[in-house]
């Protein structure tokens, strides 16, 4: 994994355009059906995995793995045996 600390990837996040960033903690086996955000998103797997899953080819994202996801894409999260730590980025404001 990257040696980023949080305080890293919320700086670089900002500089990109993304005006809200957090870290999201999922529990063991939790299943998030389709669903899409009014955001766009930049995420990196702190801890643990996730399956996400876009149309049909699915992602299996472990510690360290980045993903990003446009705003009203439909997608499916499946977190692993021991849940999943997110840092999420997301960026409110459509780019003109």
């Amino acid at each position: 994994m990257s040696s980023e600390t949080f305080r890293q990837f919320e700086t670089r996040s900002k500089a990109e355009g993304f005006d809200e960033v957090l870290e999201r903690r999922w529990t063991a086996h939790t299943v998030v059906p389709e669903h899409s955000h009014p955001f766009d998103v930049q995420a990196v797997v702190v801890d643990g995995q996730l399956w996400l899953t876009v149309g049909k080819s699915t992602r299996h994202l472990r510690e360290g793995d980045e993903f990003e996801l446009a705003r009203g894409v439909d997608h499916a999260e499946r977190y692993g045996v021991e849940g999943c730590t997110l840092w999420v980025a997301r960026r409110n404001t459509p780019v003109a």
